[in-house]
């Protein structure tokens, strides 16, 4: 098949299950665009997405990620974060060569119905999409990112929005005094999402719990000399932590084996149990009656939400600027940038994320 144009269907009811398809552009109707994709990033966040693709009350209504990029009798879209440069418009006020950093489907194009078209950017209006977190109908123009700059670029998409899940995640420890804990355990350590929030909680001025990073014995040594967490310990080693210290979980993982580890050790000193992602997708999730909390899902569309109502707009911006821009100062040594190019390496990097066989240290984008 030609690789010309591209896209990457995947089954609803077995994620495991994708393939490479060819995507001809179609005719854009009065509103829409069509913009070539030049990079996205591959990420456990993004199986995370294709774990809930299908409806699963994240969104508060019967849809799912699959709902952005596909209608409900097609194979899933999986969305991605990345770039694109607009090659064809029939919405005012946006050209070709407009270029934006937002949600787009794995595939090397994506057709677009813009609204509330600005300087900073657009909405999708997609009817479909209309109901799903205004977060991810954003589109952003480049050159109105207060925080971008151009040596950053490969890391937005690798880094952006976990790291924004991070920020947030360390925003309601604070928010709600910490739940207590003196210690918070990151299980899943070494992912973005959670140096993002180890980065997050170091910032924090005054006193603050300990930052304990959980994962694999291979990984301690590379985790611990990168400095983002207080300690870092292997998973085997769970019970050598004091379990009068109250604590406090996030698991950017969904591995049940670590959860049932942690609530055991802990019982009732563990304040606070948060899962966050599901990048362990075939493991056991530990819904069995567990002692202490119940665990909490949390969900960072709703959050950014609540605190852009909490500050207003253009404060919650510019907290997440300073922020970023400080993570963007050391995000180099923290991952190396792995680039591939087109549609077989893209359905490769999938896979190879989706086995859980991806390298840690390093931060895959496909510029299709």
């Amino acid at each position: 098949m030609s690789t010309a144009n591209w896209a990457i269907d995947i089954d609803r009811d077995d994620i495991a299950r994708a393939e490479l398809v060819a995507d001809p552009p179609a005719p854009l109707a009065p509103g829409q665009l069509c913009a070539r994709i030049d990079l996205y990033a591959m990420t456990a966040n993004n199986i995370t997405y294709a774990v809930f693709g299908k409806p699963s009350g994240l969104f508060g209504n019967d849809q799912g990620y699959w709902d952005f990029f596909a209608d409900r009798e097609a194979p899933g879209r999986l969305p991605v974060w990345g770039f694109a440069t607009v090659t064809e418009s029939a919405a005012d006020g946006i050209a070709a060569g407009d270029r934006f950093y937002g949600y787009y489907p794995m595939a090397s194009e994506a057709v677009l119905t813009a609204g509330n078209i600005g300087p900073g950017g657009f909405t999708d209006v997609t009817p479909r999409r209309t109901t799903l977190p205004p977060i991810y109908n954003q589109y952003q123009r480049i050159e109105a990112l207060p925080d971008y700059r151009a040596a950053d670029h490969d890391y937005w998409p690798v880094f952006r929005p976990l790291f924004l899940t991070g920020w947030l995640i360390a925003d309601q420890f604070e928010d709600e005094g910490d739940y207590g804990a003196a210690q918070i355990l990151i299980a899943s350590a070494s992912s973005k999402t959670a140096i993002g929030l180890g980065f997050s909680l170091a910032r924090r001025p005054g006193p603050r719990p300990e930052t304990i990073g959980l994962t694999s014995r291979a990984n301690v040594v590379n985790l611990a000399a990168q400095h983002v967490y207080d300690r870092v310990i292997a998973y085997e080693d769970i019970m050598t932590l004091s379990p009068a210290a109250p604590a406090a979980l996030v698991d950017m993982a969904g591995n049940g084996a670590v959860t049932r580890v942690v609530h055991s050790h802990f019982g009732n000193n563990l304040k606070a149990s948060i899962i966050v992602g599901k990048s362990h997708w075939d493991a056991d999730a530990g819904q069995a009656a567990l002692p202490g909390p119940e665990r909490q899902g949390f969900f960072a569309p709703g959050r950014s939400q609540k605190r852009i109502a909490d500050w207003g707009g253009a404060a919650f911006g510019q907290k997440i600027a300073a922020a970023w821009l400080a993570f963007m100062d050391v995000a180099p040594r923290l991952a190396r940038i792995d680039r591939r190019s087109g549609g077989a390496a893209a359905l490769a990097a999938y896979r190879e994320m989706l086995s859980g066989t991806a390298d840690p240290g390093a931060g895959i984008i496909v510029a299709p």
